[in-house]
């Protein structure tokens, strides 16, 4: 109990000293909470992979009255990602920062977000579940604006305001859910959902809420800004962690609560709009000529393959290939995490270096930044999908199920999206190792600066040769029956 209470009350604890001391003292407490936090998240892992999931009661206050946290096999893998990727920008904010007048600000923002990430991934409660996402999303929003610069300004207001939009539809759909069966606890919600009008009222506001804070397409168009115009470390966060924590909310709505109620036509729509996002964004990445702008609509696209999990998994009842789309939804989401923090960092160098993001000013980077082009390399190499990257594993995951489940339309998606990403990480780097002269001299950049992005980009392909411990996670560590599965 003192373990996973840690992991909301030490970031907690942490942004309140971050915002009474300052200078390097701050620092040293922000790494200090960031450091046990981490911690505190892997002794969880731990537990619940040698002995079992758990569910804990806060307050000695039992069920419908009382709020629980349930920690299972999906919780403790989005809470280790958190984790692996919290603790590297906050080891690459220390130096980023040095110095910079948005530093008093950025990290108690930064640690109450993590704090609110990982109270949504432990939260059994709906209504508290919308209280912790709108945490995440008002700390978010906040660091989007963190530079003060006009385009970031407006960048973030447009997020803010969509995110506010879709809290609202959340809300809303939490009101007829409670209204229809008078409990918001989701375990206890899966045995009382059924086909009726307010349920499928209640279902439709959720999903168009938590994806429209996702950025599915086509309510995508205020993530490219606002990633892109973002600090390094922030877009890092923005697009590891904070998309991820509405999908992880998706994912425990419909596996959990809507499941039986589920149509087939919802999860096929869904499903496409996977696919138009996977090839949009794609496209959209390959044409840009900023490298953030190209790394944020690269980030469209690859939320898009997460849906493709839904109509493989939701589809058909009983399904045998479930079990693999659930597993290569999730390991995707992970991979993209380390991949994508890892390139925002890097383009973070780049900026530093060169003084803009712009590609054509990359010419030559290799012979100055050389870890840094190693990073976005391999970070690229996970998200095409190139073995042994933790992207090939979730799309190799993916595509067995596709092919089991005769759904071949989705192979569209996962080969066509695979070469467009492809045809974006070929041009940034064929950038960086284009001879010639630069246009002026590149600026330092601390060795910190480029090895932590090394270590992440190194993280998403080295995961794909340790998939048996998350499958035995996302399969066998679950408070409920995966969908299709067998039940844990």
């Amino acid at each position: 109990m003192i373990v996973e209470s840690g992991m909301i009350l030490l970031p907690f604890a942490g942004a309140v000293a971050c915002f009474l001391v300052s200078g390097r003292t701050r620092i040293l407490a922000a790494l200090t909470a960031s450091l046990f936090t981490s911690a505190a998240a892997a002794a969880t892992v731990l537990q619940v992979f040698t002995h079992e999931e758990m569910r804990i009661p806060l307050g000695g206050w039992p069920q419908p009255l009382g709020i629980q946290l349930h920690i299972d096999g999906l919780s403790v893998v989005f809470l280790l990602m958190s984790a692996v990727v919290g603790l590297m920008v906050s080891i690459y904010s220390s130096v980023f920062f040095a110095r910079q007048t948005e530093e008093r600000h950025f990290w108690p923002l930064w640690l109450l977000l993590w704090a609110g990430l990982n109270s949504l991934f432990m939260v059994s409660d709906i209504f508290n579940a919308y209280v912790v996402l709108e945490l995440v999303t008002i700390c978010a929003a906040a660091l989007a604006v963190l530079s003060g610069k006009v385009e970031s300004l407006k960048a973030g207001l447009r997020y803010f305001l969509i995110a506010m939009a879709g809290s609202l539809a959340f809300l809303l759909g939490v009101g007829f859910l409670y209204a229809e069966t008078g409990m918001l606890d989701m375990f206890a919600l899966g045995e009382e959902v059924t086909g009726s009008l307010p349920l499928a009222v209640s279902f439709g506001l959720m999903t168009a809420g938590l994806a429209m804070k996702t950025a599915l397409l086509p309510f995508h168009f205020w993530l490219p800004p606002a990633h892109g115009e973002a600090l390094a470390p922030v877009s890092a966060v923005l697009s590891a962690l904070v998309i991820k924590a509405s999908f992880y909310l998706l994912l425990r709505l419909w596996a959990g609560v809507f499941e039986p109620a589920i149509s087939v036509y919802a999860a096929q729509t869904i499903g496409f709009l996977g696919m138009a996002a996977v090839l949009w964004g794609s496209y959209q990445a390959v044409i840009q000529s900023r490298l953030k702008l190209v790394i944020a609509y690269s980030s469209v696209g690859q939320i898009g393959y997460l849906f493709l999990l839904f109509p493989l998994v939701f589809a058909v009842q009983e399904t045998t290939w479930a079990a693999q789309a659930w597993t290569g939804g999730v390991y995707h989401a992970v991979s993209h995490a380390l991949a994508k923090a890892a390139m925002f960092m890097a383009a973070g160098n780049l900026i530093i270096a060169t003084g803009n993001d712009r590609i054509d000013y990359m010419r030559n980077v290799v012979g100055s930044l050389p870890l840094t082009t190693m990073s976005l390399g391999l970070a690229g190499i996970s998200l095409m999908g190139l073995p042994p990257s933790g992207g090939f594993v979730a799309k190799w995951m993916l595509m067995k199920a596709v092919f089991a489940s005769g759904q071949w339309w989705w192979v569209i998606a996962l080969v066509f999206g695979g070469l467009l990403t492809a045809a974006y990480v070929f041009r940034i780097l064929g950038h960086a190792f284009e001879s010639g002269d630069r246009r002026k001299p590149m600026r330092p950049v601390p060795l910190i600066l480029e090895t932590v992005p090394l270590i992440l980009a190194l993280g998403s392909i080295l995961i794909g040769f340790r998939a048996e411990e998350v499958i035995f996670l996302l399969e066998e560590r679950m408070l409920w029956e995966i969908p299709g599965g067998n039940s844990p």
